[in-house]
């Protein structure tokens, strides 16, 4: 006699299904097919659909997917003909039985998972939402009006063209005062960095003070230069920024602070100001996502109270896309040759993307691409805030309302575990403790940083439902 396995008495619904499946199934036609039938492959192999897993009815799937029912029933006959599936006339549709599959509730800490299926990994953006039609258009411009020895070598600090119309904006907007002669564009904000890195080095410096939490990118940058980074302190309103006096420079994510999420308070940034005209040292000031705020009055960049002892860090990553590896640095007038000399005598930008962004931000088209993904991002964190208050009452929200992530305070000793959740539903996230300096004193409550800019509108919802199945 035949006894019904536990795993073949498995269903999943629609909703369920979709979540399963590492793949935007939106679109009309033949490529739903392939695309459905790939996914599902895919999602037995990794264990994500058991063996003996009833799948909906074509119909149903269909109407929830919003495509035709042929296209969907077509898919599965294709599983069926292969043997990923089977089906009975007058019995639902099931993952086959026998299929070799590597469960992912197996997976540890130590085996590397498969490609997950939501990128909730702070500091990316949506990349779907590039205003690819505004781009060309003005690149289109940028070419038309491009003088002809814009395509020499150039000036190593950057096209004036973008130089200009960003000292404008970034005065308007962020309070920079910047002169376009003392402005240096530089593929990346790690890139400008290790600029950074070179000029202090070249001027015999030793230490950098940096915030206890923050990116390992930005030690490493500085680390290659062979300058020591030390940790700054915490305490109960965030970072205290101002450092050992034998410290030669601080860096700072004063607006946002990275990962944590708070902005430095007025008296602090007076602070730091006054250490570096008292000691001569320098502020590093990276204000990656400062265009990014939603529900508090824009703080202006700390380089505004002393032009002459911040150095200000911008890019584009956040609010366009971190493939045009455009950032810029708005230098004290005392740096600027040897920044142009550690980055070298030719501009290793790329023209066209200089001329474009120039073009982009003159328009006026910048900016209404940035207020339009303002409110994307901010509807975003709403949406999650809302989902915790129904879901996870008791997973705290930290930090200002602003830029692509936000900080969920976990239960103590609960941060591993949830990570490990995360990574048996294929949602990667990151952990709070992973940003945290060897050397720092202080440690943090457990804690998720959470990125919501990455996923796509359609693959939104679902990235939150999954984020939803693995808080406490």
């Amino acid at each position: 006699m035949h006894v019904e396995t536990p795993v073949a008495r498995a269903t999943t619904s629609p909703a369920r299904l979709r979540q399963a499946l590492d793949t935007d199934l939106s679109g009309p036609g033949r490529g739903v097919r392939s695309r459905l039938a790939a996914a599902v492959r895919e999602a037995v192999r990794n264990g994500r659909l058991a063996p003996g897993t009833r799948l909906p009815s074509s119909r149903r799937l269909a109407v929830d997917l919003g495509v035709a029912r042929n296209t969907v029933a077509d898919a599965y006959g294709d599983l069926v003909a292969e043997g990923w599936l089977t089906a009975r006339r007058g019995s639902a549709t099931r993952v086959t039985d026998n299929m070799p599959t590597r469960p992912a509730q197996v997976l540890s800490a130590a085996t590397p998972p498969g490609e997950p299926c939501y990128d909730l990994i702070p500091g990316n953006p949506d990349l779907t939402s590039f205003p690819r039609a505004a781009w060309l258009k003005a690149t289109r411009r940028a070419l038309a009006t491009a003088p002809g020895d814009a395509f020499g070598y150039g000036d190593p600090r950057g096209r004036p063209e973008l130089r200009a119309a960003l000292a404008d904006h970034l005065a308007r907007f962020r309070g920079v005062y910047a002169s376009p002669e003392h402005m240096l564009i530089c593929a990346g904000v790690s890139h400008g960095l290790r600029i950074l890195g070179g000029v202090l080095a070249g001027r015999a410096a030793r230490s950098v003070a940096v915030e206890s939490y923050g990116p390992e990118s930005h030690r490493e940058s500085l680390a290659a230069a062979g300058l020591r980074t030390l940790p700054l302190p915490l305490d109960a309103h965030g970072t205290d920024p101002v450092p050992p006096d034998h410290a030669d420079a601080v860096l700072l994510t004063p607006a946002h602070q990275f990962p944590v999420g708070t902005t430095l308070r007025s008296d602090r940034r007076t602070a730091v100001v006054d250490w570096a005209g008292r000691t001569g040292g320098l502020v590093v000031e990276d204000d990656y996502d400062g265009e990014l705020g939603f529900d508090h009055q824009a703080v202006g960049a700390l380089q505004g109270l002393a032009p002459d002892r911040v150095v200000y860090l911008g890019t584009a990553s956040q609010t366009l896309a971190p493939g045009l590896r455009l950032a810029w640095m708005v230098l004290p007038p005392r740096l600027l040759e040897e920044a142009v000399a550690a980055k070298g005598r030719i501009d290793s930008c790329e023209v066209l993307t200089q001329l474009t962004m120039a073009e982009f931000i003159t328009s006026g088209a910048y900016g209404r691409h940035v207020r339009a993904v303002r409110r994307r991002y901010r509807a975003r964190r709403n949406s999650l805030v809302a989902a915790l208050a129904q879901h996870a009452p008791k997973v705290r929200v930290a930090g200002t309302a602003a830029g692509l992530h936000t900080v969920l305070g976990l239960p103590s000793g609960t941060e591993q575990q949830v990570l490990r959740s995360a990574s048996r539903q294929g949602v990667s996230v990151a952990g709070l403790s992973q940003y945290r300096h060897e050397h720092s004193r202080h440690v943090m409550a457990d804690a998720l940083v959470v990125g919501y800019g990455a996923p796509s509108p359609t693959v939104w919802p679902q990235a939150l439902s999954a984020l939803m199945r693995i808080l406490p």
